[in-house]
């Protein structure tokens, strides 16, 4: 069995909620099927294509320091062999189980807040027409009492 590690990245993440799509480390002399193979005993999906891609290591400089004498020598990172692997729809890795609970989480909340707020804008906007229509009434009420004693007035001359 070959040793799979998987790439926690938040490009990765993104593929995988947008692609279903994995990015996986995998050991150098592998090709695709070994790939889908062991993807698919390890972790028990249907994987549909494997994208490899064989990433040279950065030369870098290594300085040794060693009494008077300090010296330059070329050093290298490892290579990387990456595998993009794409599951079946019905088919999902565990590798972001947290950060999914925590968007998941938080869409809630926003969903609740919302709530509450189109709530507030409702109550708010009942209670300014009702507080309208009573002073419309209040006014319509105020001018008609004005009127019944001129109207008193004139009846009594």
């Amino acid at each position: 069995m070959h040793y799979i590690k998987p790439r926690l990245s938040e490009k990765a993440f993104a593929l995988s909620q947008a692609h279903n799509t994995y990015v996986l480390d995998v050991p150098g002399g592998l090709n695709k099927h070994e790939i889908a193979d062991a993807v698919e005993k390890q972790f028990e999906v249907k994987v549909i294509r494997v994208r490899t891609i064989n990433r040279k290591g950065k030369a870098k400089r290594v300085l040794n320091l060693t009494g008077k004498r300090s010296t330059n020598r070329l050093g290298s990172q490892s290579d990387l062999h990456k595998a993009y692997v794409t599951l079946a729809k019905d088919s999902h890795l565990p590798f972001f189980e947290a950060e999914e609970a925590e968007i998941a989480k938080a869409d809630e909340e926003s969903k609740k807040s919302a709530a509450k707020k189109t709530d507030k804008k409702t109550d708010k906007k009942t209670d300014k027409k009702t507080d309208k229509k009573t002073d419309a009434k209040a006014v319509k009420e105020d001018k008609k009492a004005e009127k019944k004693p001129a109207k008193a007035k004139k009846e009594s001359k």
